[in-house]
């Protein structure tokens, strides 16, 4: 399965079904996850389930990849320059991918 993850207003829409993240938890990668970087962004690969997703914006490949950096999500955010107001399709983005299982709680 392949999953595109376009952050902008136009990939949110009406009646979209925002995945679910904890914004008080500290998150990573899943242990069998692998990122690459691309010009476009990023490849995400799930070894166990072998699901494949698009990071298709630098921005949000840097926020994952810092997660384990930050103690919660909004530190996360804020770290990349992302105000409470802007905040919301990536938080969209990240929801998606932990509703894939490939971020998880740390």
């Amino acid at each position: 399965m392949r999953r595109v993850l376009i952050v902008s207003e136009q990939a949110l829409g009406s009646g979209s079904s925002a995945g679910t993240i904890d914004l008080d938890a500290a998150w990573k990668l899943h242990p069998q996850v692998a990122l690459r970087p691309e010009p476009f962004g990023a490849l995400l690969y799930h070894f166990g389930t072998r699901k494949l997703s698009f990071l298709k914006n630098r921005t949000i490949v840097e926020i994952v990849e810092s997660l384990p950096q930050h103690p919660n999500v909004g530190a996360a955010l804020r770290a990349h320059g992302i105000e409470e107001d802007a905040a919301r399709p990536y938080l969209h983005a990240l929801g998606t991918l932990a509703d894939s299982h490939m971020i998880v709680p740390s």
